[in-house]
């Protein structure tokens, strides 16, 4: 929890707040692929994109 608050505090005072949904974007793509790693919906998934 060190590294998101300490990012936080980043963005905070360096007003990079567009920075946020990035951030956001990434984490849920990276929890997605993390998800369907070896499950049977992958191949479901990769016609999505």
């Amino acid at each position: 929890m060190g590294f998101i608050s300490e990012l936080w505090r980043f963005m905070r005072v360096r007003k990079k707040f567009w920075l946020v949904p990035v951030m956001v974007m990434m984490a849920l793509l990276g929890g997605l692929i993390v998800l369907t790693q070896g499950s049977a919906i992958a191949p479901f998934i990769y016609t999505l994109f």
